[in-house]
């Protein structure tokens, strides 16, 4: 009988005292749906999970999971061959097996079994949103960033395991502050909110948060003052970094508080049996020492989310995904030279081999000897067909006379795209275009609803032509850099290619302040070059995520140089340090290396009089300097 549910329990005897950790799963087969008694012996089975002590907690709470998801699903089934109404809007999953079971077809194992869990990250405005986000795929656990205004509908459709709403510049009790759907409390998804977050739900549950009180920001000591689910196994006393003026003075009905600072009465909270929880400081950031440690209790043991996304599991669902949408047509890799084109095409190398062409331009906007460099990379590391394309000359014309930055990237992005759809030759078939897209370049080119504040449009989002032809293939679209450089590995790419430096997609172009032409280049590959082989001789290009110089073209200073007066450019030289881009801090290199950088690139490089070292982080600047 199509449409059915099985009930499969791992081991003959369920409620036996065996060490075997009892699971059910949940699967659309061909079967009856088998009596009831099954979920009631899988919980009996938690009970002697239980009586072993703590050791066993983890493997009970994973009992209570599966075995509640079997009931839901053997029970919404039930109610479909009863005839009865059931709720297909409040429920995806329901949905599914609704639709499955009145076509008489057959569906995948119900999602939440076996496919990677999903953590919300609900940005309210905080610079740590990111870095939230990334903290949970350490812990591999995927998550996903999404903006205050989703509604509980959308929260449900995406149909996450758990929810962390994240801190924000803003007071809880001003205008305009950002707030949740309440009705996602409602939705029975464990909830971890912090700082802003924490305050939103003692708010918007009933509590209250006091205002004007004294603050606290920066390193602060927090005792726990009673029993805490969250706080389980951690010290009674931690240190925690703390950023905030506002916070909760009385728990809403049912919480319990159960941290306190010397400025913060409430500096976590409790409903366990919502499983709501919230904490005052930032266990994100690694002032926090035991930061990573309440993420992994809240995600792992109290929310249930299993740590299996993996690099391995990134390409899996990635080759799988790839194939679905290009089938059997032919792809097109737009090759920069950077690391995320080159892992990009090496994952849909995996899933469609000889369908994908690369396709390198050379914009004449690269570093110096580097198209060289990649040609000859990509054709014996990689062994995929590659077309090589000078068009320098094209780009330089286009350019002429532009020195706004935005104006720069788009013609330069959409150039890129003209040249694509221009030379390929015998591919009149391909109908795709791979790039290496990254979460951040999406985050900052409008955030991945499209409602974040622009910073700037990247050549991977913002700069290309609404007229194209192609269909994107954005396979790293989902990921941060340092995710992209352990993938890369995990395809067997060297390390000249994965551990290679971030390079802008319209190069040079957005390193010279001003108008683009060819003399300018030279000049800035020059010195780019001193600047990128002096780090590496001093041992610290490893050290750094990104290392350049800048010339500003449009800046003169008067110098002298011999007995001359001089008035020429300025070169300025930038390094930070940094895990993902989402953040950055300028690197402090040792001032006998800078003076190194500077006496050369003023010697060797003409044109130049002056260099200066970048000394700003981000925020409140970008590490680009367009």
């Amino acid at each position: 009988m199509k449409g059915a549910v099985v009930l499969a329990v791992a081991g003959t005897e369920v409620a036996a005292a065996s060490d075997d950790v009892v699971l059910v799963d949940v699967v659309l087969g061909d079967a009856l749906v088998v009596d009831a008694l099954v979920v009631a012996r899988a919980l009996e089975r938690v009970a002697l999970l239980q009586a072993t002590g703590p050791t066993r907690q983890n493997e009970a709470r994973s009992v209570i999971r599966n075995a509640t998801i079997a009931d839901r699903y053997m029970r919404q089934v039930q109610h479909i061959r009863a005839g009865t109404c059931i709720n297909r809007g409040a429920d995806r999953h329901g949905r599914d097996v609704w639709r499955m079971y009145r076509l008489g077809g057959r569906a995948p194992t119900i999602p939440g079994m076996v496919r990677t869990h999903t953590v919300l990250v609900v940005d309210f405005g905080a610079q740590y949103a990111q870095l939230i986000a990334r903290r949970v795929r350490e812990l591999n656990v995927y998550s996903e960033i999404v903006p205050h205004r989703i509604t509980a509908a959308e929260v449900a459709a995406k149909d996450p395991t758990a929810i962390i709403l994240s801190g924000g510049p803003k007071s809880v009790h001003v205008d305009g502050a950002p707030t949740l759907d309440p009705a996602i409390y409602e939705l029975g998804i464990p909830i971890l909110g912090i700082c802003y977050g924490a305050q939103l739900i003692g708010q918007q549950l009933g509590g209250t948060v006091g205002r004007g009180l004294r603050g606290e920001y920066g390193r602060a000591r927090a005792a726990r003052i009673g029993d805490s689910a969250l706080l389980e196994g951690m010290p009674v006393e931690q240190e925690v970094w703390m950023s905030h003026f506002d916070a909760v003075t009385e728990v809403p009905a049912g919480f319990v508080a159960t941290a306190s600072t010397p400025d913060a009465p409430v500096a976590a909270m409790e409903h366990i049996e919502r499983k709501i929880f919230g904490v005052q400081w930032h266990p994100e950031v690694v002032h926090t020492p035991y930061g990573m440690n309440l993420l992994q209790r809240f995600l792992h043991d109290l929310a249930g989310c299993e740590p299996n996304w993996t690099m391995g599991s990134i390409i899996d669902e990635q080759v799988a995904a790839v194939k679905a949408q290009v089938g059997t047509g032919r792809v097109i890799c737009a090759l920069s030279g950077g690391v995320d084109s080159a892992v990009a095409a090496a994952l849909v190398h995996r899933a469609i081999g000889q369908q994908l062409v690369c396709i390198y331009v050379d914009t004449g906007l690269m570093r110096l000897n580097e198209s060289d460099q990649v040609v000859e990379t990509f054709k014996r590391n990689m062994g995929i067909e590659l077309i090589h394309v000078s068009a320098g000359p094209r780009y330089f014309e286009k350019l002429a006379g532009v020195v706004e930055p935005e104006a720069k990237r788009k013609i330069i992005g959409e150039l890129f795209v003209r040249i694509f759809e221009e030379h390929t030759g015998g591919l009149s078939d391909a109908k795709y275009l791979v790039q290496g897209t990254l979460y951040p370049d999406v985050i900052e080119s409008g955030g991945a609803d499209g409602t974040a504040s622009v910073i700037k449009s990247h050549h991977n989002v913002g700069g290309l032509p609404a007229d194209m032809t192609l269909e994107l293939v954005e396979p790293l679209r989902d990921l941060f850099k340092d995710e992209v450089r352990k993938l890369g590995k995990e395809l067997g790419l060297p390390d000249e290619i994965v551990l290679r430096q971030p390079f802008p997609g319209p190069g040079l172009g957005v390193r010279i302040l001003g108008e683009v032409t060819p003399d300018r280049v030279i000049t800035l590959q020059l010195a780019d070059a001193i600047v990128r082989e002096e780090i590496h001789t001093a041992g610290l290009e490893r050290e750094l995520w990104q290392s350049f110089a800048v010339l500003a073209a449009d800046v003169r200073s008067v110098g002298v140089m011999g007995d001359e007066r001089t008035y020429a450019h300025p070169i300025i030289i930038r390094a930070v340090t940094s895990d993902d881009a989402m953040t950055a801090d300028w690197a402090r290199l040792p001032y006998d290396l800078l003076e190194t950088m500077s006496n050369r690139i003023i010697n060797e490089v003409p044109g130049v009089n002056r260099v200066v070292y970048d000394v700003t982080s981000k925020p409140p600047g970008t590490i680009e300097w367009e």
